[in-house]
């Protein structure tokens, strides 16, 4: 099963990016996706999560009041809208999927999720 992730691009800081992901297998159900991210010479780190469960929202505070995660259940979908961008959010962006709810407590460990995407590169320079 894959996860196809797509969106990434050069772009300036300040500006925006809009990432997608997909499940390629339309038989499985995600019941939360989330988005990691890992630029050179550091650890994936969480960006964003949402449980399918009342769509419930996470985001790391670097983040946070600048990315907006959300849903599309019936696409079996989550995007990932990046505004006000910066040179530090630059890094390769990973969607992940698990088949069942993450725990509250677990939602931003890349442990609570079985399905990862190829990686989309994001890039904020002028």
């Amino acid at each position: 099963v894959q996860l196809q992730a797509s969106g990434g691009g050069l772009v300036q800081p300040g500006g925006s990016l809009r990432l997608s992901c997909a499940t390629s297998d339309r038989t499985l159900v995600m019941y939360g996706m989330a988005w990691f991210r890992q630029a050179p010479g550091k650890e994936r780190e969480f960006v964003a999560a949402v449980r399918w469960s009342g769509g419930s929202t996470f985001y790391a505070d670097s983040v946070k009041g600048r990315f907006t995660i959300s849903r599309d259940k019936a696409k079996n979908a989550v995007y990932l809208q990046m505004n006000s961008l910066k040179p530090e959010d630059t890094a390769v962006y990973y969607c992940a999927g698990s088949p069942n709810t993450p725990i509250l407590s677990a939602v931003r460990s890349p442990q609570s999720y079985s399905y990862w995407g190829q990686g989309t590169l994001v890039t904020v320079s002028s």
